[in-house]
């Protein structure tokens, strides 16, 4: 039997009540299969319009085997390409961001325009055709200040998604927002653990007295899709979607993507140590209330991420092996605010720094038990880990559907 018939099997007999088997955690073969049949077919947000703000900026991105460019041109559209010259195959790009009048790889200077025609290509002979070495495009789109990728050859639509997330980020107005701060840091733990960990606050009255404070641990609205109960959930919608800010549950059809809308604790309105927020200029005057509470967005596998009145912050997932997962975790914030003067840094940051590394701590102690040969798996709490099993429910399903015979 082949890999990935191997896989199907498992996954068929498989019934999410209980966490996945160890085998699911640390195979090497079962992590390529879900990097061909997921990371390389679906969209995945890699960063931030303003991020490339200008005609010439890029930054970069690697997707499993794939070296990513995404850059402005200098029609103002945001672009992708493979970064990897049509010459011998050099990165053009190696660093995380940057700024080119046009693209140069820096091993044989063959040269390209920011549309990814190549410009020049020295002495490569009379019958050389330079309309035939441009970058490899990417699919790409931006939508409300972010940006997506897909390395597939045919893309699946983006339509279903940008039409059910637009309205929640509308009012945000992210277009017009800076990177105030981004951090990276290697989870040593699968990235199926990564995500198991934040769908649920299971451990986090134990794990992160920073977030305890604004965020509450109880399986209230962001479970509400499965079964949990928040009485005072409509409440809140109601007041949020009266002042135009969409806020009920709205779960794709897969449940690969979810927004909602909730209320922080008592009053606090931001992730702060003292619920205050951490940027006096809003994010947007489009928002009329001064606590709209936090817009929660998840789309598996690449993205989660909290939109407040003062500020934003995305947190991007990409898998580096079977056990090591990349978090990347970039705070916004409006562009003309300034630091020292509308925001400061370490209040800004300090929650979610303190609680990306608790959790890094967490997520590896798991996966180092997951390794031994004598782990076995327990239920799940039917009270706090609901949104564990919908996550663990869409990856059974996704990779069935992809990997069953057409």
């Amino acid at each position: 039997m082949e890999p990935q018939e191997k896989l199907l099997s498992r996954l068929q007999q498989y019934r999410p009540i209980a966490p996945l088997s160890r085998e699911f955690y640390t195979s090497a073969v079962d992590y390529q299969i879900e990097l061909e049949s997921i990371w390389y077919r679906d969209w995945l947000f890699v960063g931030h319009e303003c991020e490339v703000a200008r005609p010439g900026d890029y930054m970069t991105v690697q997707i499993g085997e794939y070296p990513v460019l995404v850059l402005r041109d200098r029609d103002l559209n945001v672009r992708a390409f493979l970064n990897s010259c049509r010459h011998r195959g050099s990165r053009i790009c190696p660093e995380p961001h940057g700024h080119a009048a046009r693209l140069v790889c820096p091993y044989h200077q063959w040269s390209y325009r920011l549309d990814g025609g190549l410009i020049a290509a020295r002495d490569m002979g009379a019958d050389f055709d330079r309309s035939q070495y441009g970058l490899k495009p990417v699919h790409c789109v931006a939508l409300k200040g972010y940006i997506w990728v897909c390395v597939a050859k045919e893309a699946p639509s983006f339509e279903p998604f940008a039409a059910q997330a637009a309205p929640y980020l509308e009012p945000h107005q992210l277009e017009n927002t800076k990177v105030a701060f981004e951090s990276t840091i290697v989870e040593h733990a699968n990235w199926k653990l990564v995500w198991e960990n934040n769908r649920e606050c299971y451990h986090c009255p134990a794990n992160h007295p920073e977030l305890a404070r604004t965020f509450p641990a109880t399986p209230t609205v962001a479970v509400q899709s499965v079964g949990s109960h928040d009485p005072q959930a409509p409440e809140h919608w109601t007041r949020w979607e009266s002042l135009g800010l969409p806020s009920r549950f709205d779960i794709s059809k897969s449940g690969q993507s979810r927004l909602v809308r909730m209320q922080l604790l008592d009053s606090a309105v931001s992730y702060t140590m003292d619920g205050q927020p951490a940027v006096r200029r809003p994010l947007s005057d489009a928002v009329k209330t001064s606590n709209p509470g936090a817009l929660l967005m998840f789309n598996y596998p690449s993205i989660w991420n909290h939109v407040l009145v003062d500020h934003a912050i995305s947190f991007r997932l990409l898998p580096l092996s079977p056990t090591e997962t990349q978090l990347t975790t970039k705070w916004l914030v409006h562009k003309d605010a300034q630091e020292g003067v509308d925001y400061d840094l370490k209040t800004l940051t300090e929650v979610w720094m303190a609680t990306n590394n608790e959790d890094r701590r967490v997520c590896q102690e798991n996966q180092w038990g997951i390794n031994s040969p004598g782990y076995t798996p327990g239920p799940y709490s039917p009270v706090h880990e609901a949104a564990v099993m919908q996550f663990v429910e869409w990856y059974r399903n996704h990779l069935i559907d992809r990997l069953s015979p057409k």
